[in-house]
């Protein structure tokens, strides 16, 4: 998987089952009916955040920047090679290329959100994804890129490895060794089979395990250096989740369950480490990135409440989406409040614990207040492509 962040979410491992287990769909994705969902329609696509509130300046460039992004991969053999096997009928890679061509047109000119989704009505048509229970519910979940303190060399403050991919990791034998195996119990990996590839040393056990959870992060060094880590490959085990299992043992409730909420538990039982983080079997090697921004798994810069993360085999990858999602903002004593809302966002990324139709993970950015509401985004939305009529 060639990406450097996010390939897991926030969510703590929220699965979406039927009696037969994730939930697929044949064709993911169905064009809605205007007729039919007018109303739907009408409360669709309106963007304030792109224009900005007071005291508050809209991120239409950075809008800007993203879709050129997605336009860059467009335009790779690897797009090509993915959208010969997309499996929704009339979503080409031409189409989604053009469609955000001209969404981008109507960006630059339009001069308020009530008038590019007035233009977006008149010219696009709305791909609806039928969800996790072909109703059209989906669930969101925030990721971010940590920023964390570490060390190029161990000591008694920095003791919790991460390591680089080693160079026989292709020879290894199946099933590979588990977290428990490669790291220990404890993390610190004292008798494991990677001493030597240790790349840096965090001083925090449980900030170690959150950059495998999102995959990369910005390093801040005890030289002073600022240093970018992210993700080289990982073990054949798929991501199990710490919250879900603390869940299934009555030590925490599902309701409510969020990052802040787990991270609260962990620092007040930090025994309890050792039992559980080698419950996620999955192991993620990392590579120094020199200061690159956050890359998805199409290969190019993820970008702050405009990327997200869906299951690549069925969604449009690179394409023009539109959610509607509660998300946390923060109100004017800086405290975090939710609201539903409808944002364009570009489809950039993916992950291995975002699988199925009604799975969608929103990157919220870089830093301290990123993970603050990342790790609260949690409920159900909808998600829209919007595609130029034919």
């Amino acid at each position: 998987m060639r990406k450097t962040l996010t390939w897991l979410s926030l969510s703590l491992g929220i699965t979406l089952l039927t009696a037969n287990g994730i939930i697929a769909a044949d064709v993911p994705l169905q064009p809605i009916n205007p007729e039919a969902s007018q109303t739907a329609l009408d409360s669709l696509g309106f963007d304030e955040q792109l224009w900005g509130n007071p005291g508050q300046p809209g991120d239409w460039r950075a809008m800007l920047k993203s879709i050129d992004y997605s336009l860059r991969y467009l335009q790779t053999p690897t797009a090509a090679q993915a959208y010969q096997r997309y499996p929704v009928p009339g979503i080409t890679r031409d189409r989604v290329r053009r469609s955000l061509v001209r969404f981008r047109q109507l960006l630059v000119s339009s001069p308020s959100p009530a008038e590019l989704q007035a233009a977006i009505n008149r010219e696009f048509v709305f791909y609806k994804s039928v969800g996790n229970d072909g109703q059209g519910t989906v669930v969101f979940t925030g990721y971010f890129e940590p920023i964390y303190a570490a060390s190029r060399t161990p000591n008694a403050e920095y003791r919790y490895p991460l390591y680089r991919l080693p160079a026989d990791f292709n020879s290894w034998a199946t099933p590979h060794p588990t977290r428990a195996q490669l790291e220990g119990e404890d993390g610190l990996g004292k008798n494991s089979r990677l001493r030597g590839r240790e790349l840096v040393w965090l001083r925090d056990r449980l900030e170690a395990f959150l950059v495998h959870v999102q995959g990369s992060a910005r390093l801040r060094m005890s030289d002073g250096s600022l240093m970018t880590v992210g993700y080289a490959g990982k073990t054949n085990y798929p991501y199990s989740s710490v919250g879900r299992e603390l869940v299934k043992d009555g030590k925490l409730q599902l309701d409510g369950l969020t990052l802040p909420v787990l991270i609260d538990y962990f620092r007040r039982f930090p025994t309890e480490m050792n039992q559980y983080l080698p419950r996620n079997q999955s192991f993620v090697f990392f590579k120094e990135t020199n200061g690159a921004p956050a890359t998805g798994s199409i290969g190019v810069p993820v970008t702050a409440e405009r990327s997200i993360a869906t299951d690549k085999s069925l969604m449009p990858p690179g394409a023009l989406a539109l959610i509607r999602a509660t998300i946390p903002y923060p109100n004017a004593t800086g405290q975090l409040e939710s609201r539903m809302v409808s944002r364009y966002v570009l489809d950039q990324d993916t992950g291995s614990a975002i699988r199925g139709p009604g799975r969608v993970d929103i990157f919220m950015g870089t830093g301290p207040q990123a993970g603050d509401r990342a790790g609260i985004i949690g409920g159900a939305g909808e998600l829209y492509y919007p595609l130029l009529k034919e």
